[in-house]
């Protein structure tokens, strides 16, 4: 079953392409609008990186941002149509999977941050992990944001397990469900115990009005 996930996840990523760089692009999405973007891009800059690793970019609107405040940033996908899209709208960008970039990491070099925004959707994630340890410079930080866990819990109740978004309250096309690894916050802090890394920060970007959490954003390092 995991195998199968895995597989129908990448798809969903090349299927869903159109659907959701158009649902970025004419901001679609309302949580990103009122708090997740700009919680994300704020946790980066109160670091002043001066070299930046986009995991999992999509189509590139935070490597956009950050360069335009003057930050070098690589953008990395395994979604060969959305790092197109990317490259459209001007930037830094690889088509790399996980796998891929586990093999050889020395040849993206050494980054003050790495960020993980909505992008770590797999249940295997420590080889991933170790491996943006090695990509961190002195002192680099690794930046997490993800859906919160108590809100995003579902009918499936709290705990972990593999779930399914059917993008039903996002407007646009989008053929194709895409499986995802639901975890505690209980199940991200051993997470990244497991994986070497200690949290410095832990943020719940909430909306404006009601004070419901929107996302779970993480700091952390080796």
């Amino acid at each position: 079953m995991t195998g199968d996930n895995r597989k129908q996840l990448d798809h969903s990523w090349h299927a869903n392409a159109e659907g959701w760089t158009r649902a970025v692009r004419e901001n679609l999405i309302e949580s990103r609008q009122l708090a997740t973007n700009g919680a994300i891009r704020d946790a980066v800059l109160a670091h002043c990186p001066q070299r930046v690793l986009d995991l999992g970019c999509g189509e590139g609107w935070l490597c956009r941002v950050l360069a335009e405040r003057g930050v070098a940033v690589l953008g990395v996908d395994a979604s060969e149509p959305l790092i197109e899209a990317a490259r459209e709208a001007d930037g830094d960008f690889l088509c790399l999977n996980y796998a891929q970039l586990q093999a050889d990491p020395a040849r993206l070099g050494r980054f003050d941050a790495v960020v993980c925004n909505f992008s770590l959707f797999e249940e295997q994630l420590e080889p991933l992990l170790a491996t943006v340890r090695e990509l961190l410079g002195h002192r680099g930080v690794l930046l997490i944001q993800t859906v919160h866990p108590w809100q995003a819990r579902g009918a499936e109740g709290y705990r972990d397990g593999w779930r399914r978004e059917d993008f039903a309250a996002f407007q646009g096309a989008f053929p194709e469900a895409m499986p995802w690894y639901f975890r505690t916050l209980e199940s991200w802090c051993a997470l990244l115990s497991r994986s070497g890394y200690r949290i410095e920060a832990l943020r719940e970007p909430a909306h404006p009005d009601s004070g419901e959490p929107l996302s779970l954003l993480l700091e952390v390092r080796p």
